[in-house]
């Protein structure tokens, strides 16, 4: 069977886009689930930061028995770690100095992931500014890089692959006010070779079309769906999707 980093980079490497629908437990309403299948998203990323361990098993029982479509856990603590998720963004917060969340919490979880044969995807993630102070931050404490520091978001980016993270995910935060630049993407995809992931303020087909086309391989879209369910079926119909 595929493993899912091989299922994205498979995608990736033949320029085919992928739609990622994130799912917060704290805010689950099960209709995503099915629209999602309606529509053939991708992918589901689970998680959030302040989400109880039993709400957080809850969501991935719930998916799994009602879909197909592969799950990907997006850790919001060490806690978020499930043998019935399909796969685990191994997450290091790049845009941030503080070890605790480049290492620590990876070393407190590590033995528990490999105890439960959960595939890993090490991923370098890094917080741009959207306008609104994201979860992320609040939680970690770590501020976020300026969208218009370019040059310093593309050698994070770089230096993420340089250190083996197979996917580079920036990122706006939840409900952000402004996605990520097309500029500022256009300009991370020119110098890393492995997958890229957007998300944060995409709350319109129009705005996920534009990140694709920049150069984003895959979207994630949440918050923006928790407020409007049809923006799964107009995001999926998106010609560049298909």
């Amino acid at each position: 069977m595929k493993s899912v980093y091989q299922f994205i980079n498979d995608k990736t490497e033949k320029r085919k886009k992928l739609f990622c629908v994130l799912i917060d437990p704290d805010k689950f309403d099960e209709k995503v689930i099915f629209e999602a299948n309606k529509y053939k998203v991708d992918l589901f990323f689970v998680g959030g930061s302040e989400v109880k361990k039993s709400d957080f098993d809850q969501v991935i029982r719930f998916i799994k028995k009602n879909s197909g479509i592969p799950l990907v856990i997006f850790p919001g603590s060490t806690e978020q770690v499930s043998a019935k998720a399909d796969a685990l963004l191994f997450l290091s917060l790049l845009s941030g100095r503080d070890a605790e969340f480049l290492i620590g919490k990876q070393t407190a979880a590590a033995l528990k992931i490999k105890k439960s044969k959960i595939e890993t995807i090490p991923t370098g993630y890094i917080l741009i500014n959207g306008g609104k102070k994201s979860s992320t931050e609040k939680v970690t404490g770590s501020a976020s890089i300026s969208a218009k520091n370019e040059q310093l978001v593309v050698s994070t980016a770089l230096a993420g692959e340089m250190l083996g993270k197979k996917i580079i995910y920036l990122e706006a935060g939840s409900g952000a006010k402004y996605p990520i630049p097309l500029s500022l993407i256009r300009k991370v995809k020119k110098q890393v070779s492995v997958s890229l992931a957007v998300g944060g303020g995409i709350d319109s087909a129009k705005k996920a079309e534009r990140i694709l086309k920049a150069g984003a391989d895959l979207i994630v879209v949440g918050n923006a769906i928790e407020n409007n369910l049809l923006l799964i079926k107009e995001i999926s119909s998106l010609s560049i999707l298909i």
